[in-house]
């Protein structure tokens, strides 16, 4: 009997990450035109953020932000990132994701996140930037290493967001 609750625990533990995932992109509605592979959300819109990964397979896909890129990568871990660009902050023009300038902005909301990871193709527009708005200058690897850090609270205000939005009290808002 014990053997039998210890194997039905051990099959849930490993499929139920697999059904939430599953809920989550079933229970959201993807927006018209190019949309985040993760969370619908319009890519022309959230140009200043979007980020495009293709891996070495030659699979390519389309993200909002770092938020979203972090969860592609953690699902895609058997996968090498070939190439990664990302929306230039001031210009929108996509920008090698590594070579950019990145600013860790902590008291103000990003894209499907708490705190924003703004890339720049300039060092000194992410310094204007930071001399304006506050927040550290960092890297690629830092900004996502922050996504993960976010992670738990990140999606914990998405969900409360698009409940509000479900029950018609964020008219207007976005993420």
């Amino acid at each position: 009997m014990n053997q039998v609750r210890l194997g039905l625990i051990i099959v849930l533990s490993i499929l139920m990450p697999a059904m939430l995932i599953a809920a989550e992109h079933g229970g959201h509605k993807k927006m018209a035109g190019p949309g985040c592979h993760y969370c619908g959300m319009n890519l022309e819109k959230f140009s200043h953020s979007a980020i495009d990964i293709t891996y070495d397979d030659e699979s390519k896909t389309g993200l909002c932000s770092v938020h979203c890129l972090a969860i592609d990568l953690a699902l895609n871990i058997d996968k090498a990132p070939v190439t990664l660009t990302v929306g230039d902050f001031n210009t929108k023009q996509k920008i090698d994701a590594h070579a950019a300038y990145w600013v860790l902005d902590e008291k103000n909301p990003g894209v499907m996140t708490g705190r924003a990871k703004w890339a720049f193709a300039q060092k000194t527009d992410a310094e204007t930037f930071i001399s304006k708005n506050g927040g550290t200058l960092i890297s690629f690897e830092d900004a996502v290493e922050a996504a993960y850090m976010d992670m738990h609270k990140d999606t914990q205000m998405i969900r409360k967001k698009r409940k509000m939005r479900k029950s018609g009290k964020m008219m207007g808002h976005q993420m």
